[in-house]
């Protein structure tokens, strides 16, 4: 978003909602297919406003992943809570997920990361960055919580955190795509569960 002038009159809408808005815009019709006579219209701003707060089309879809990406980040540390047991965590983060991966007016949507920028991200080097850092976020903070599972006995300790991280990673990326292709909750969740089971083990 356009850094916010010092002088002048202050704007008469919230950022943040205003870019809620349109990515529920670019979730459903991708980056490409999102016109901005719709984005104008579900921000409720025409489009001298929509240009002047957020630059162009490509600008307002950075910030919506970023936002995205923020909002991703707090669900995954909430789900991540260090008092409870890996399992439970694991199951929580992929619970959490599924939640947002299968609700859609119409069908499904998956994960508005996965779904709408990997299709973007070849012609589109600044999509491309925020893409591979999102990704590498997430990483991240699985990978903590997969090392302190290493020091308290909840994995074994040849256990490489960085490794299982990725996997965790991918079954939700997995969810993503096939919630979004339509399989049925019940699938979902019992991948959701093998995803676990591959990583903590078997009950």
């Amino acid at each position: 978003m356009k850094s916010e002038k010092k002088q002048g009159r202050p704007r008469a809408f919230d950022a943040k909602t205003v870019i809620g808005r349109a990515r529920e815009v670019f979730w459903d019709k991708g980056f490409s297919a999102a016109s901005l006579d719709t984005l104008s219209a579900a921000t409720k701003l025409n489009r001298p406003s929509l240009y002047g707060a957020f630059g162009d089309k490509e600008e307002l879809y950075l910030d919506a992943l970023e936002d995205y990406r923020e909002d991703s980040m707090d669900v995954l540390s909430e789900a991540l809570d260090p008092a409870l047991p890996l399992r439970e965590n694991l199951a929580s983060v992929y619970a959490r997920a599924l939640k947002i991966y299968l609700h859609g007016d119409t069908a499904a949507r998956g994960c508005f990361l996965i779904s709408t920028a990997t299709a973007e991200a070849i012609q589109h080097a600044r999509i491309r960055e925020v893409l591979g850092r999102s990704l590498n976020d997430f990483d991240d903070a699985i990978k903590e919580r997969m090392e302190l599972a290493v020091e308290r006995g909840e994995l074994p300790t040849d256990a490489d955190p960085a490794t299982l991280a990725r996997l965790a990673s991918a079954v939700m990326h997995s969810l993503a795509v096939r919630a979004r292709a339509g399989d049925t909750r019940e699938t979902l969740e019992a991948l959701a569960r093998s995803g676990v089971d591959l990583i903590c083990g078997r009950k």
